[in-house]
């Protein structure tokens, strides 16, 4: 009799606790439904496509009061992990145009964003502005079809909002009129490994090409 009650009590207590985490699996299940939503409603924003690279593993984006990121995935067995940020510039260059014709309301070219807000990200990595920046040349723009960018090989501090890695590459590309992509791959090392796996993993990311004019 009291192995009866002693199973029953077993059975009760594994239904309770389904009972309980069921919904916040649900509920997981369903952000990143809505996460991976918005992620992809940016990059129509951005007119970026993307698609993932085989070995890669999605995880989760930082995103706080210090760094606000829309999606990030690693190398399983690597030290490698690269962090993305998409903004449209649709809307701002509309509004950047509306104001060249109000003198008292002047803003900012969009087209010249990309580089304030690497710029951001770089320094707030670093700590100081003691890195190494280079414009992008032609050739890697082309293969983006990006009309400017920049990267920042940058030496970082060791925090562990970022796991402790010791150096990250950014890099920030425009189309524009349209928007930015700012791309930071974080590493232990900075061989050559590193970088062909930047060049793979970037390879899932670049502009539509825009339409040409119609007469």
């Amino acid at each position: 009799m009291k192995t009866v009650v002693k199973q029953l009590r077993q059975i009760i207590t594994t239904a309770l606790f389904v009972c309980a985490v069921l919904p916040v699996i649900a509920q997981t299940k369903r952000y990143t439904h809505i996460q991976h939503k918005d992620f992809y409603q940016l990059l129509k924003d951005a007119n970026l496509t993307f698609k993932q690279p085989s070995g890669c593993k999605e995880i989760s984006p930082v995103n706080n009061d210090y760094f606000s990121f829309d999606y990030a995935m690693d190398i399983p067995g690597k030290d490698f992990e690269m962090w993305l940020q998409v903004k449209s510039q649709r809307q701002n260059w509309i509004s950047y145009e509306h104001s060249q014709y109000n003198r008292g309301k002047e803003l900012a070219n969009p087209d010249s964003m990309y580089k304030e807000i690497s710029q951001a990200i770089a320094t707030s990595l670093a700590g100081d502005t003691t890195y190494l920046v280079r414009i992008m040349p032609p050739e890697v723009l082309a293969r983006y079809n990006a009309d400017a960018g920049k990267s920042y090989l940058v030496n970082l501090l060791n925090m562990r909002m970022t796991k402790h890695y010791k150096y990250a590459l950014i890099i920030a590309l425009q189309q524009n009129h349209t928007g930015t992509l700012v791309a930071v791959y974080f590493t232990n090392e900075k061989d050559p490994d590193f970088y062909k796996d930047v060049n793979r993993v970037g390879s899932c990311l670049k502009f539509v090409p825009p339409a040409p004019p119609t007469d």
